[in-house]
């Protein structure tokens, strides 16, 4: 049950409620407005406004939250890896995590990032740089930028090859064997 809006405003930070409930109606199939966020999360229907211009506004703040949950998960064993196989696992983390979070996936490539939105544009390009971090970790001297290029493009495929049913995504040991198979033939027909 929403709370009242009166409580609402006394949980400390309204733009983060709201982008929780946002996030918790994408990823549930929810069709979602600004109002609708309102009325779910409580609050006044032109609350939301005081922090979203429009819808356009919450879907990118959506997009850069999961830009940075993906470099979590990208992130997670802290330190860059120093082998083929080792960048292999950072393409089935990106599968995985659009299997995991389809709608927020598709809404983070869905649009071309806006130049005027400094977080989401930030928030790619951070990925982008983790890219470019890992493979010059592992291929010192090479072109870092087109190899973090080639290696997203392979996992971003892969992800969008799944998700649209091109290939089966019958259990995650299954996904993430193709993954590793795609990226050790890549490595291996380049050395």
């Amino acid at each position: 049950m929403p709370a009242s809006a009166k409580d609402s405003y006394h949980h400390g930070d309204l733009r983060a409620a709201l982008l929780t409930a946002a996030m918790e109606m994408l990823e549930q199939g929810e069709p979602f407005s600004l109002r609708a966020l309102a009325r779910r999360s409580g609050v006044s229907p032109t609350a939301p406004y005081r922090h979203f211009e429009d819808r356009d506004a919450l879907e990118s703040a959506l997009a850069t939250e999961g830009f940075r949950d993906l470099r979590t998960d990208l992130t997670v064993r802290g330190a860059l890896p120093s082998s083929a196989a080792e960048l292999a696992e950072l393409g089935v983390v990106y599968v995985d995590f659009a299997l995991r979070r389809p709608a927020l996936f598709r809404l983070m490539f869905g649009n071309e990032c806006d130049d005027s939105d400094d977080q989401r544009v930030r928030a790619a390009d951070d990925l982008r740089e983790l890219l470019a971090q890992a493979m010059a970790a592992v291929f010192p001297g090479d072109d870092t930028a087109a190899l973090a290029d080639a290696g997203w493009a392979v996992a971003h495929g892969l992800a969008f090859l799944h998700l649209d049913g091109k290939l089966s995504a019958n259990s995650p040991a299954e996904v993430a064997a193709r993954v590793r198979a795609a990226y050790a033939a890549i490595f291996s027909a380049g050395r």
